[in-house]
């Protein structure tokens, strides 16, 4: 898949696969950024991107910041849309320092994650008083006794 996109700063890797098996990109801080301690900060990640038609771009943190670091997503992940891709439309990483400290992001550090991902759109809604079995309830996969034919209960909508 061919993807158009700007670096506001050139001297700053495009986004990049680590591994030849990696699913995700690399995004790099564009700029130091200092987050306060329990406060929320915003990383610029140095990509302006257009999502192509049919997909959209998920962001989250690479898995060791939140040990390393203490940072954290506090919306759990970026959502970025294909219409966000003007010319101020960085994609900024949205992060929670969890420590007793203030946080410092280097330039050129590797922050965060991107995924593009087909996605669909509703057309239309059709509204219903029923849908497929009752499975028990938020929170109730796992929770069920294995029957006597060996299957777990529940069932699929």
């Amino acid at each position: 898949m061919r993807v158009r996109a700007h670096r506001p700063d050139p001297d700053i890797p495009f986004p990049a696969y680590a591994t030849p098996g990696a699913v995700a990109f690399d995004l790099w801080a564009r700029e130091e950024t200092i987050v306060e301690s329990h406060a929320v900060g915003l990383i610029p990640a140095n990509l302006i991107i257009e999502v192509p038609d049919g997909y959209a771009l998920l962001v989250t943190l690479r898995s060791g910041i939140p040990r390393k670091k203490g940072l954290h997503m506090p919306h759990g992940i970026g959502v970025i849309d294909r219409d966000y891709c003007g010319e101020h439309d960085e994609v900024k990483i949205q992060v929670y320092n969890a420590t007793d400290q203030p946080v410092t992001v280097e330039r050129g550090e590797r922050i965060a994650q991107g995924l593009l991902v087909q996605v669909g759109r509703v057309e239309s809604w059709e509204e219903t008083h029923t849908l497929g079995a009752t499975r028990g309830g938020f929170g109730s996969t796992g929770t069920g006794a294995i029957s006597t034919d060996g299957q777990a209960g529940g069932s699929a909508c």
